[in-house]
């Protein structure tokens, strides 16, 4: 087992990972920007390293520091969370050379997996069903018409370096193509560096449907079941529940064997996420791998009994996995509480917390780095706390949800509380019937 561990992240998901490694015995380091000296992630931390300053390009995605923090503080091995450099195979490499332990899958996997178009020739070669489009990344507007004309209207470019629903577009029809075209590569070569564009069929209603999985060193993969992840804007994701409302147990098990199959196909190391879209009639399909942990990694702790940091620390250290699959015995539900206006478009909202008290009893689970008097940072994401719920049924999760909201203080800046509130109470939500275009019909009413 490692003795030491640096924390190659900030926030919540820091100050998670600090929390397993001191029930696990091992020693922590955190590191942190000038505007994270006051954070709980570095009060909690054995040692903690200053990497910078706000800028993440000279902090938290500066390789150079983060290497050199390791070297001063002698750690064995580096967690990097999620985000930043988390599913960067160059970072993961370097760690490698310098013989520190990168807790994670190593280079080649995340390479194979991180370039959408390679991560969707490997699920075709393993049985996995993927979206229908093309083989690789189009040449140009023509070749992209062609295609789109035979996978037939509504499609959508993506980018193959993509993440967060940046370089997207869905194009209705021939006339717009071009246009969506252009689009779409300058969005992605000014947010990836990359402008690669590829085309799949447009999946319309569908459920964003992922399954947890698990791989150690020695070739085992098992999944931990799925969590729904459809109630998102702008593709990045507000909530998120286990098990989903439109899961049957025959679509389960086909799913589950699809997350397993994609896991080895790579002789995956590591805790990572198989995502898939599902639509009305319940067909599946791959839409990509997630190389690390999840910010959602709560909801499937909390419905089948398991810490998955202290799980991941374990594989990496070379421990085996159990072999056998899991399922949920109970229902959880996450809520993302960001620093943002929900009455003006998600518009970020950081600035000082003049007061803050989060829910509490049985069930109820609050992840967070915040406290009254800290100061959120606009240079980072805007989540500062993730509200998770669990309960026998999804009808009573969302009561305990709906009590849990209603306790939660946050003062001084505005979140999305009122947001979350406001969904617990919508009919159609309650019903399990949503899609992940819930959010464009969905009407909050600012009257609290």
């Amino acid at each position: 087992m490692f003795n030491k561990i640096l924390i190659a992240n900030r926030g919540e998901i820091a100050l998670r990972i600090i929390r397993t490694c001191k029930e696990m015995g091992i020693k922590t380091v955190a590191v942190y920007s000038t505007a994270d000296k006051e954070s709980l992630h570095v009060r909690f931390a054995d040692e903690a390293v200053c990497i910078g300053p706000a800028s993440s390009s000279e902090s938290y995605l500066s390789v150079p520091r983060l290497m050199a923090a390791v070297e001063i503080t002698n750690a064995d091995a580096i967690h990097p969370g999620y985000g930043f450099l988390a599913e960067n195979a160059d970072f993961a490499e370097i760690c490698t050379e310098y013989g520190v332990k990168f807790i994670g899958p190593n280079a080649e996997m995340i390479r194979k997996m991180g370039d959408k178009i390679t991560a969707k020739s490997t699920m075709i070669k393993a049985g996995v069903p993927v979206v229908p489009g093309s083989d690789g990344l189009l040449k140009d507007v023509k070749e992209g018409i062609k295609i789109a004309k035979n996978i037939k209207f509504p499609v959508i470019l993506k980018a193959t370096a993509g993440g967060g629903g940046k370089g997207m577009r869905v194009v209705w029809k021939e006339e717009e193509f071009e246009e969506q075209w252009n689009k779409a590569r300058q969005e992605a070569k000014a947010a990836f560096g990359n402008d690669g564009i590829y085309i799949e069929k447009f999946i319309e209603e569908p459920r964003h449907i992922e399954f947890q999985i698990i791989g150690d060193q020695y070739g085992n993969v098992i999944h931990l079941s799925e969590r729904d992840c459809s109630i998102q804007r702008r593709h990045q994701k507000l909530v998120e529940e286990s098990p989903s409302p439109f899961m049957s147990d025959e679509l389960r098990e086909k799913m589950g064997d699809a997350a397993v199959r994609a896991g080895k196909a790579i002789n995956y190391e590591g805790v990572g996420t198989i995502e898939f879209l599902v639509d009305k009639y319940r067909n599946f399909y791959f839409m990509e791998m997630n190389t690390r942990i999840q910010v959602e990694h709560p909801v499937t702790e909390e419905v089948i009994d398991h810490d998955l940091i202290k799980e991941q620390i374990k594989v990496a250290a070379g421990i085996p996995i159990s072999g056998k699959n899991y399922y949920p015995s109970l229902h959880a539900m996450e809520c993302r509480i960001n620093a943002e206006d929900p009455f003006n478009d998600f518009r970020p909202n950081p600035g000082k917390i003049t007061s803050f008290h989060s829910p509490k009893g049985h069930g109820v689970r609050v992840d967070t780095h915040v406290y009254a008097g800290y100061t959120v940072p606009p240079y980072y994401d805007s989540m500062i706390a993730k509200l998770i719920c669990k309960a026998q049924t999804r009808e009573e999760c969302i009561k305990k949800m709906q009590r849990a909201l209603d306790e939660f203080v946050v003062e001084g800046i505005k979140t999305t509380v009122p947001f979350h509130i406001e969904l617990m109470k919508d009919e159609n939500f309650r019903k399990g019937d949503f899609n992940t275009g819930f959010i464009n019909t969905f009407k909050l009413e600012k009257d609290q």
